[in-house]
């Protein structure tokens, strides 16, 4: 009987652990179970939350309105968020915050710094040398930067959500324009970090729309591709957005849907803003000429009077939206004297003819990076506010040239439902229909460097390289190699933009600079000499743009190989316990496949080795190879030839009849792997 309890106490002893670990498990997600989206626009946010039994919900804020303002209040002790520091713009101009989100990322010369200052003179920008950005000068004592600001906001999302969802929540999904560049994108997820948040992934607002009408018209997807484009016009910009969905088989899942960017347009500056200013400046103008010959001052120098005077463009927008003339009104606007005018929706069209024009010209663009033809578009869907404009839908319909366009979807809150579905999808805590998720690269991005070469003469000369790291409208998040193979020493490299050519003179000034960091290699030479005696295979730099379309550098490394006897050694003790308990825990050797889908990695060699006298190394050469340890480069051997099989005896006596050889050691390759610093 003692015998026996023995046998069993190492059965019970594992299943204790496995217990313990999956208790610990459980605790872990018990404090993540829900999470969140947030689909930030110009003007307003929606917040969007999933927890067990609230399935995708929009949350309501604390004067119970699905839509919450982007404004933020900074006084010296209190901080005003959403509806209640939109109130405060009236009373307080100066320390109320909009449209922030224009300056993430900027530097001092930028037009947008410029054209902000033109909009809301009220605030006074200072210029943080360090850095080379602006920030808000609230007061002597108090000033913020536009990161600071949203991460503000930010943290007051995470609040209306948590108390909707009545428990802490950490991990978001938040969505950025598909126009944000590196510099814009890391800005955000600075922001994000600042409020404690974990950013599951930075969603461009056109794919999480996207995503959110796949989502709910997943039955009407099949193997024929489905060409839609989406007409988003918000507060703040405009992009048009050509997508197509079909099915598609995938490694684990089969057949699922599948949505995949193929063209982007966009208009960083058109949009219901800059309507709302033309007709804030014409209100101002009718005031000034109601109170002429009356020695008053101009309305447009009295930050409050502009102030209300921006709230009543805003709402005599939406009302022309509707009807043919209305009355703006306003009580003591400036100096106790109110203000009365009937505008038409002519005089507002008059007024924003010029933005009208440019309705189109996203459309144009979105087909010329997806090289499509408008008969391939089965339907053009409208998002955004300022798609209620009739002005708009009328342009844009001649633009388009069809029948009808598309309002079978929500144009508010379809990117916070797309959102908050890939949330769930990223969770750990959720398990959701599969929907594959093809996002395209608006910037292309390359590496220059530059290297000797001999020419014919004998005169060595310095020649510059450039090769296509990741190309115009190519998938992310993916992973590539660029091998370098003609240096042996300490050197340096560039990774910049790549052709911007699409963009127009102005929207390059907007873009900034086009260098995004200069990379410098050491200990390059140090690992040749470490290492003389092996074959050089050249010093790879592993490159990734993640989900988020941010692109990092995760190492650089010279690879050296050479041919070494094979001496297999036994198992240790250690080793064999290991694989005993990896084994009970359901441990393999198989590599999981990797859940963002990036299972490949595209390398690209920089050319021949040096010493070669051809030079074909200036045209990249691309491959695609499955990732795998770099430890194990020897080939397998070579298949057997499918032949008439002879039978064993005869098989048996050709090896007694042949003489043996003497038994030889099987030959591999190794690979060192020496990283460097940069």
């Amino acid at each position: 009987m003692a015998a026996t309890v023995r046998r069993q106490r190492p059965r019970r002893l594992a299943c204790w652990v496995l217990m313990t670990v999956l208790l610990a498990d459980l605790l872990a997600l018990s404090d993540t179970l829900a999470v969140m989206s947030v689909d930030l626009g110009s003007e307003s946010m929606k917040v969007a939350i999933v927890k067990p039994g609230v399935p995708m919900e929009i949350v309501l804020n604390k004067e119970s309105r699905r839509k919450t303002p982007v404004t933020v209040t900074l006084k010296e002790n209190e901080r005003f968020f959403g509806d209640s520091a939109a109130s405060m713009a009236i009373k307080n101009p100066k320390a109320t915050l909009r449209y922030f989100q224009h300056l993430l990322g900027k530097q001092e010369n930028n037009p947008h710094v410029a054209l902000y200052k033109a909009r809301f003179p009220e605030h006074e920008l200072g210029f943080d040398p360090q850095r080379q950005t602006v920030y808000f000068q609230i007061s002597p004592q108090l000033q913020f930067s536009p990161e600071e600001v949203l991460s503000m906001l930010l943290n007051y999302s995470r609040s209306l959500a948590e108390d909707f969802a009545e428990q802490p929540i950490k991990d978001a999904v938040i969505t950025v324009p598909a126009f944000f560049n590196q510099a814009e994108r890391r800005a955000v997820l600075q922001a994000a970090r600042m409020a404690g948040l974990k950013v599951l992934q930075l969603i461009n607002d056109n794919t999480a729309t996207a995503l959110s009408y796949g989502v709910f018209r997943r039955k009407d997807i099949n193997s024929t591709a489905q060409n839609i484009m989406f007409y988003d016009m918000g507060s703040g910009s405009t992009v048009c957005t050509i997508v197509t969905y079909q099915t598609v088989k995938t490694k684990d899942a089969g057949m699922q849907p599948q949505l995949q960017i193929r063209g982007v347009g966009f208009d960083r500056t058109l949009g219901g803003l800059e309507m709302e200013l033309r007709l804030r400046e014409h209100l101002a103008r009718l005031f000034n000429e109601q109170r002429k010959g009356q020695r008053a001052k101009d309305v447009r120098e009295n930050p409050r009077a502009m102030a209300k005077l921006l709230r009543e463009a805003n709402r005599l927008k939406t009302v022309l939206s509707a009807n043919a003339d209305h009355v703006a009104q306003i009580e003591g606007l400036m100096d106790d004297v109110d203000f009365k005018a009937k505008v038409t929706r002519a005089e507002f069209e008059e007024l924003c003819a010029d933005l009208f024009e440019r309705v189109p010209g996203p459309v144009q663009q979105a087909l010329q990076s997806a090289e499509m033809k408008l008969d391939e578009i089965e339907q053009v869907i409208l998002v955004g506010g300022a798609t209620r404009v009739p002005k708009v839908q009328e342009v844009l319909l001649k633009a388009v040239g069809k029948e009808e366009l598309g309002k079978n979807i929500n144009a508010d809150e379809a990117a916070a439902m797309g959102a908050v579905y890939q949330a769930a999808a990223l969770s750990k805590a959720f398990k959701v229909k599969p929907f594959v998720v093809r996002d395209a690269v608006i910037y292309p991005i390359l590496v220059e460097f530059t290297r000797e070469v001999e020419e014919e003469t004998g005169v060595r000369s310095l020649k510059h390289n450039k090769r296509v790291l990741f190309s115009r409208m190519g998938p992310y998040p993916q992973r590539k190699v660029i091998t370098f193979n003609r240096y042996s020493h300490d050197f340096n490299f560039h990774i910049n933009y790549g052709d911007l050519g699409f963009l127009g003179p102005e929207d390059l000034r907007v873009f900034g600079s086009q260098n995004l960091t200069t990379v410098k290699l050491k200990g390059v030479g140090e690992s040749f000499k470490k290492y003389p005696d092996y074959e050089s295979k050249g010093i790879k730099a592993h490159f990734n743009l993640d989900e988020s379309g941010v692109l990092s550098l995760d190492r650089v490394e010279s690879v050296f190989e050479t041919l070494v006897e094979d001496s297999p050694e036994e198992e240790s003790t250690l080793t064999k316990l290991g694989n005993t308990i990896s084994s009970l825990f359901g441990g393999g050797s198989t590599a999981d496949p990797k859940e963002n889908g990036t299972d490949t990695v595209q390398e690209e060699e920089e050319g021949p080795a040096e010493g070669s006298k051809d030079e074909p190394g200036e045209q990249a050469e691309l491959k695609e190879e499955a990732e795998a340890p770099a430890e194990d480069t020897s080939s397998p051997p070579p298949p057997e030839a499918k032949g008439a099989a002879a039978p064993e005896g005869e098989k048996a006596a050709e090896k007694d009849g042949r003489d043996k050889p003497e038994a030889q050691k099987p030959v591999v390759c190794r690979t060192l792997v020496s990283r460097f610093g940069f």
